[in-house]
This record gives structure tokens, sequence and C-alpha cells, in this order.
């Protein structure tokens, strides 16, 4: 755990640490990847004292940056009392332990933080399977860079003597080596593979009710929990089933499923999903696909950037990069969140077609209700139908899952103006007049 205790007292105290190549890293300039290892050390649990970024041509083998930035680091924990260095960029074991000797602290880079914070907030049981899967994976070929924090490491609960990297899969011993690892790794794929099974009978469960399932997607922070509650709130059968929601980095990390109602009789299953980030860890996609499978079953795609981030085209790329990697082929709708921090009609000029909320506030959420109507139940016919009087089930199940647009009793049975489904209308078109 980041924190030496869950009361927040003690805090690590961190000093970051970029590689910058050309002022940019693919889409993402150096300054902006680094305001994110902010929030992330912030989400972990630990204070930022002072940032550093090597402009450099080539990384150095050893230090992976130049010594004299590496004495210029030691200098400034001296002096801040920082106790922790994290880099942006996943170190090698070697270049971790040559790092904590020079400097003489702490040094873990951006992955150990991000499997931190997932280790940290996970709280079912696959979850917690999923990054321990993940943490065990990114440490096995760096067992001699972690050293002494292996001797120690802090468990699942966190405890006194835990600290940023140092959040590990269980007590655990220095002595855990290779072969134990790997034994590890296979039992956890086993105890995965019987969760993808159950969550495969639950999908197919889910399947069976004909309701279509919308997912929401986008950027760690872009307040799709915040989306979801307000469904939740509005339309759920249940209001009491709200998903957790903090304005912070990976606030999300468990798949949450919820029945939506709306009128007409028309549900459907809105899924909330973990954020993405940039340079999201390999390992960390590996280990929850299983979780994100739910996105691969979705019928409709709400994809909800945060408006206030002016960064929004880079997270709305890596989103879609992600999702293109994991097989995705819904179709998707862009929505705009937190439009309440922008000046008042601002333009989005990039995503014309984008809906422009609050859902903080409610503001145009009725305008995502229309086009999420509109997408998920376009293939619903307005027919006449006419139920005997024998065949009462299905006057009683078009009563539950169709809208009744008009209804008269008649001899022969009962007449029924009604809008259903085209699976619906195929089943019961010997009703139809």
């Amino acid at each position: 755990m980041l924190l030496k205790s869950d009361e927040y007292i003690d805090k690590q105290r961190a000093i970051l640490v970029g590689f910058n190549h050309n002022s940019k890293r693919g889409d993402i300039y150096i300054e902006d990847s680094m305001a994110e290892l902010r929030e992330l050390v912030y989400a972990a649990g630990a204070d930022v004292l002072e940032t550093f970024i090597q402009n450099k041509a080539t990384i150095d083998v050893r230090f992976y940056v130049g010594k004299g930035k590496v004495e210029e680091v030691k200098q400034a924990c001296e002096a801040l009392g920082a106790d922790l260095v994290v880099f942006n960029d996943e170190l090698s074991g070697a270049q971790m332990r040559n790092l904590s000797e020079a400097i003489e602290v702490q040094v873990v880079d951006r992955t150990a933080v991000i499997l931190d914070i997932f280790a940290k907030r996970a709280t079912t049981k696959e979850g917690k399977l999923q990054v321990e899967l993940a943490q065990l994976k990114y440490r096995l070929p760096r067992l001699i860079g972690f050293g002494q924090s292996l001797s120690r490491v802090g468990g699942s609960s966190g405890g006194a003597g835990s600290g940023i990297g140092n959040r590990g899969p269980g007590e655990q011993k220095l002595e855990l080596d290779r072969r134990r690892i790997n034994d590890r790794i296979v039992e956890i794929r086993r105890e995965l593979e019987d969760v993808k099974k159950n969550r495969a009978v639950q999908r197919a469960q889910r399947k069976k009710s004909d309701l279509p399932i919308v997912a929401l997607v986008g950027y760690t922070n872009a307040g799709k929990s915040t989306v979801m509650n307000y469904f939740v709130n509005h339309n759920a059968e249940d209001p009491e089933k709200t998903v957790f929601e903090k304005d912070m980095l990976f606030a999300t990390l468990e798949t949450s499923n919820r029945r939506i109602e709306f009128d007409g009789n028309k549900s459907l299953i809105l899924t909330d999903t973990v954020g993405f980030v940039s340079k999201l860890p390999h390992n960390l996609v590996e280990a929850f696909k299983a979780t994100l499978e739910e996105v691969t079953e979705a019928d409709l795609l709400i994809h909800v950037v945060d408006a206030s981030n002016e960064k929004y085209d880079m997270q709305i790329g890596v989103t879609e990069k992600v999702l293109k990697e994991l097989g995705v082929t819904a179709p998707s709708v862009y929505v705009f969140n937190k439009i309440d921090r922008l000046e008042e009609n601002h333009i989005i000029e990039s995503y014309p077609d984008a809906i422009q909320i609050s859902a903080k506030l409610g503001t145009n959420m009725n305008l995502l209700v229309d086009e999420i109507m509109s997408q998920i139940f376009n293939d619903h016919l307005t027919v006449e139908m006419l139920i005997p009087y024998v065949d009462g089930h299905v006057l009683s199940y078009l009563n539950e899952n169709a809208h009744i647009l008009e209804q008269e009793y008649k001899e022969e049975g009962t007449w029924m103006k009604v809008e259903v489904s085209a699976i619906d209308a195929e089943k019961y078109k010997k009703f139809m007049l």
C-alpha cells in the first residue's frame, strides 16, 4: 500500500522523474504525461514534492537517465526529505537496483504505481487475482531490482511497513524465487479460468433475457461512474445500487452491471468499466481481459470524455486504441461530460455530433437517453395484435415487456396496438393483424 496507514497519516513523499526523447513521446507530450503521473501518485496516496525531466537522445543503460540527473535527484531527495522516486517509464530490475543504491531511497516506476492503485482498490476475488497476476508477471524479471523490499511485502491489506511498489500478492519472503512465482502464476490462471467460465454463464443468462447491453467506456476519471449513478438514481428498480465515484484516477476498478428501465417497458443492462490511461501496463491489460470482456459483448458503447480536460483528444485516442486491441466492434456514441466546468456556449469543434452533458448536474441527460433509445431500440415495431383469451400468458408477457399504446377487449380476444422488439414481433407474429 502506498500509505503507511489507511488514515492518510505519514504519507510517502515522492519526486517524479521523466525521460524526454524529442519533446514528445508518441502523441503524448512529456509535460502531459508527467502531469498524469502526478495524479497517479496522488491516487496511490503519496505527496509529490518535485518533478524532473531528462532531455536526452538516448537512454542510459545503467540508470535510464544520465548520471548527472541521478545526482540532481539525489540532492533534491536529501533537501526535501523525499523517501520515494517515481520514474515515468518502466525500469529494468538492474536499473531499479542501481538507482536505489545511487539515490539511497526507494525507486519505482509508473507501472508499479498503477499496479499499486489496483491492488489497493480491488475488492472482489476476481479483481484481487487479476492484480496479483499482473504484479507477479511484473516482478518476475525484476526480482533483483526489488532487493530487500520483497522480504516484507505488505500484502493485499497494506500495513505499517508497506509503501509504493511494496503492496504485493501476500506475505512473501525474499526467497520467493522464479519457480515459486511461475507456479503461482499457473495457479492464478487456473482460478481465473474458473471465474471466466462463471462470467460466461452470467453473460449467457443476460443474453437469454434479450436485454441489450450498453457499456460506459472512456479514460479514467472521465465521469463514467457518475453517468452510471444518474441512471441508477432515475431509471433503476433499486436506486440503492449506486457505484463508487470520486474525482480521482481509477476510482472504478470493478465492472458493475445494473438493469436500467425506461418508459414503455424498455430495459437494458448498463455496464460501468475500469477507465483507461496512457502507457497502461501490458500485463495489466492482459490480466483484466476477463473483466473487459464485458465490453466486447456490448450492443452500444457510450464513450465518456472529460470535456474539461484540454488533452481529451489524446485520451480518446488511448481509449480507442485499447478497445481496438480488445476486438470491440460495437457502435459508439461520444459523450462529453463535465460541461459545467466549461464556459457557457463552449463549442467542441472536433466532435460536432457529440452529446454534451454534466452527469453531476443532470444537464442534457435527456439527450443522452434519447440517443440510447434511438440506437438500442431502433428495431422496435408498432403492430396490431389480437390475443385470444385462451392465450392469456402472451398478454401478460406483452404487458410486462412491450409498450402498449392502445388496448380493447373484443369478443374474440384482446386487441392491442403495441410497440414490440423485432424478436417479439417474430415470436408472436401469428397474433398480428
